[in-house]
């Protein structure tokens, strides 16, 4: 059996129905624990006191904004590749939600960055792609809304991801390609130097699986929902030509 066979609309609400339950469970269980361990159970940080348990909203909503756009950017090439229509409708689902992520990311980056910083905004080189990655997600949703066509907006919406796709890379390594900026390095990495002390990574990276498993939990629905409404506007036309 191919994988492709999965990306069949009928299969598609079939293999997913059972699981978008499990995904919520499963999502508001980790956000649960983590947020409670976070924000309740851990110290305050020598330097940062108080204010360093913003990690679990900003750390994970970023991480979720670039990832979603990442998401985007696969499910749109097999679009352009294979025209599979659950790829393209998929992209479209997770623009919103990435949308909200990036917002969150923001917000919250303002409120850590104020008494760290002094002040709510820089034109730091992440912050600044941040920002730019945030306005590619309205265009990206703004040209689905404008198009008539859906099969020509999936072209169009696609060849837009692949440009924005460079800002969501520049928005995870403009620390590392330009050592100029207020921005501190990544929170969690492979480098143990980096990383931040366990007492507050174990907790961040519950809350990382949290909002994993409820971007899925989101794009699920909000892809099923494209389907249906997809069903429904093929029938409309059939009426309306019959």
């Amino acid at each position: 059996m191919s994988i492709w066979e999965y990306a069949n609309p009928l299969k598609f609400m079939g293999w997913t129905a059972p699981l978008v339950p499990v995904l919520w469970v499963l999502s508001g269980i980790a956000l649960t624990v983590g947020l409670i361990w976070g924000f309740f159970l851990t110290p305050d940080d020598y330097r940062m006191g108080a204010t360093v348990k913003i990690i679990y909203i900003h750390v994970p909503s970023a991480m979720m904004a670039i990832n979603a756009w990442v998401m985007m950017l696969v499910t749109s090439l097999i679009w352009l590749i294979r025209r599979h229509h659950v790829s393209a409708l998929a992209a479209k689902a997770a623009a919103p939600v990435g949308m909200i992520m990036t917002v969150v990311a923001l917000i919250s980056g303002a409120i850590w960055g104020q008494p760290m910083w002094g002040t709510w905004w820089a034109w730091d080189p992440r912050l600044t792609s941040f920002l730019i990655l945030f306005l590619f997600y309205l265009g990206y949703m703004a040209m689905w809304a404008a198009i008539d066509d859906p099969d020509t907006a999936a072209d169009l919406t696609s060849v837009l991801c692949l440009v924005g796709s460079v800002f969501a890379v520049l928005s995870r390594y403009a620390v590392n390609f330009w050592n100029q900026g207020l921005h501190q390095g990544a929170s969690l990495s492979l480098d143990s130097e980096e990383n931040v002390h366990d007492v507050f990574w174990l907790p961040l990276l519950v809350v990382l699986a949290g909002f994993v498993l409820l971007f899925l939990a989101l794009v699920l629905v909000r892809t099923r929902t494209e389907i249906r409404a997809r069903r429904l506007h093929a029938i409309a036309l059939r009426e309306r030509m019959g």
